[in-house]
């Protein structure tokens, strides 16, 4: 039996395989996405995991970059059924003497809540998202552009000046912890950074966390923290129906096994089952770079030196999550954190920094910093009327062994955190669902060891070095294959950007000047792997 043939081959029906698959399918590609999955989604998906009417997304939840991305705007999502809903507040950290810093989309009200920490903190801020305002756009396009993103960044450059640009170089270099005593008095704004800054693998502590501590707080300032009506999971679906209505497939259930490689070319892939699909433009893969490189590519395919930068890829920490029906919104002593999407709980700033180095020595921390979503008080839907659908999850430090028990105790630890700062909050769980490390990489195969961010944030993985010295670009050393994943450059969160930087490179390969595009990749390949 001959093999389909398409245009293109994407592997992964997570968000960035479908941005891509979505981006082809505009070009008038004919497109075929292979999910290894039951259902399409990857980390944005949703279920009834506890009981009938309790809507639990399986992994990610709240989309502040998804909201602003250039990318996902662009595809008009709106038009296919996405509908966007905020709770009342964005983030609120809640401290261990139960005092709360809130931030909210309205200016005024987070700048009452970190005044009533330190006066001067409230210009302070206003400051920051005036910066912020001034700079969204063109920082936004240099985010979600391929590397390097010539021209955005020199948008940015010329917007800034040198002094300020020379500033915000030396930011995405700093410490969470460190931009926040320059740059603040009082504990309810440091304690935002924090602790977004947390949502990376990295520490407040540690080089580098600044930049994602800043970017999410002016995210959520302006933004919010956003989450699909109805669950993650109308985010994929809206994103499928785009597809589907341009003449794009998605087959589940279909795991991509080996990409096939001819003459330094990729021709195609074989799946599980051993049928092969000839891709005659382009194989888009959003599998982790050790998984693309380590497993689906021949190693004789593959120069030498890549497969010894392959030994040093770092991944991000391990994941526990813990998903809660309950039969009334949690209890907080603070009312204040009962309005937030978002709530972190407890640590102070000091607090975070040791949970930070604790994971990064490998330690398990004494205390766990918490990431929390009150999913109904952000979306009505989630839940039936007066009761709450809830999460939270915690990093754990990756290499530990995670048995059925050892993540029972940890989900247990999650709840009496949550106990101290609103007694009686374990009276009200009807049931809950607590994934390990190694549940969450059973449902989704690219979540490795619980890491959601496909890699390490850290500035060595970064950028030019995501997620391999000289790999800033979504091509490879084989011709025609894309790496498409969060592993890619942006990196990690709910945006496409990685799918949208594969297609367009895949598109490029195919254009008028598709030729030239590829030997020169091959020379830029070839200074980089000799």
């Amino acid at each position: 039996m001959p093999a389909t043939a398409v245009d293109a081959v994407v592997i992964g029906a997570g968000p960035n395989g479908l941005v891509a698959a979505n981006l082809l399918a505009d070009a008038g590609w004919d497109v075929l996405v292979l999910e290894a999955a039951a259902e399409p989604g990857g980390a944005v998906r949703t279920a009834e995991l506890i009981e009938p009417g309790f809507h639990s997304d399986l992994f990610s939840s709240f989309y502040p970059l998804g909201a602003a991305s250039p990318i996902l705007r662009g595809l008009r999502l709106e038009r296919h059924g996405l509908r966007w809903t905020h709770a009342p507040a964005v983030v609120a950290h809640v401290l261990p003497d139960d005092r709360c810093a809130v931030l909210s989309r309205d200016l005024d009200e987070t700048v009452a809540s970190l005044a009533a920490f330190s006066p001067a903190d409230g210009d302070a801020w206003r400051s920051e998202f005036e910066t912020w305002q001034r700079i969204r756009d063109h920082l936004l396009d240099s985010l979600f552009t391929p590397f390097p993103p010539v021209r955005p960044a020199s948008r940015l450059a010329r917007t800034l000046g040198v002094a300020e640009a020379l500033r915000m170089a030396r930011m995405l270099t700093m410490p969470a912890k460190t931009l926040g005593e320059e740059r603040f008095t009082g504990d309810g704004a440091r304690i935002l950074l924090s602790g977004n800054a947390l949502h990376s693998d990295l520490g407040p502590g540690q080089s580098g966390s600044a930049v994602f501590g800043w970017l999410l707080c002016m995210l959520a300032q302006d933004v919010g923290f956003p989450v699909p009506e109805g669950g993650a999971g109308q985010l994929t679906a809206a994103l499928v129906r785009r597809l589907t209505e341009r003449g794009g497939k998605i087959e589940c259930g279909r795991e991509v096994t080996k990409v096939l490689v001819a003459r330094g070319q990729a021709v195609g892939v074989a799946d599980s089952g051993g049928e092969r699909i000839r891709a005659r433009r382009a194989v888009l893969a959003t599998v982790p770079a050790p998984t693309l490189y380590g497993r689906m590519v021949d190693s004789g395919h593959l120069p030498a030196r890549l497969l010894d930068d392959l030994r040093n890829f770092r991944w991000d920490d391990g994941t526990v999550k813990v998903d809660w029906a309950l039969s009334k919104p949690i209890p907080w002593t603070n009312p204040a954190a009962g309005s937030a999407g978002t709530v972190h709980l407890d640590s102070d700033v000091d607090g975070l920094t040791d949970f930070g180095t604790a994971l990064a020595a490998g330690r398990l921390p004494d205390r766990p910093f918490l990431l929390l979503g009150q999913m109904t008080t952000t979306d009505p839907s989630r839940s039936p009327r007066g009761t709450e659908a809830a999460w939270a999850y915690t990093h754990v430090p990756r290499g530990m062994r995670w048995d059925r028990d050892a993540v029972r105790r940890h989900a247990d630890r999650v709840e009496q955190v949550v106990e101290r700062h609103a007694p009686g909050f374990t009276t009200t769980i009807r049931g809950r669902h607590v994934s390990g490390p190694h549940d969450l990489e059973e449902q989704d195969a690219n979540l490795v060891g619980g890491a959601i961010n496909s890699g390490t944030s850290a500035i060595h993985q970064q950028l030019v070095f995501r997620p391999l010295p000289g790999a800033g670009r979504a091509d490879t050393p084989i011709d025609r294959l894309y790496l498409a994943g969060a592993s890619a450059h942006p990196g990690g969160a709910v945006h496409g950007g990685p799918g949208a930087n594969a297609a367009r490179a895949a598109l490029a390969r195919a254009g008028v000047g598709g030729a030239l595009y590829g030997r020169s990749m091959r020379f830029v390949q070839d200074l980089i792997y000799s």
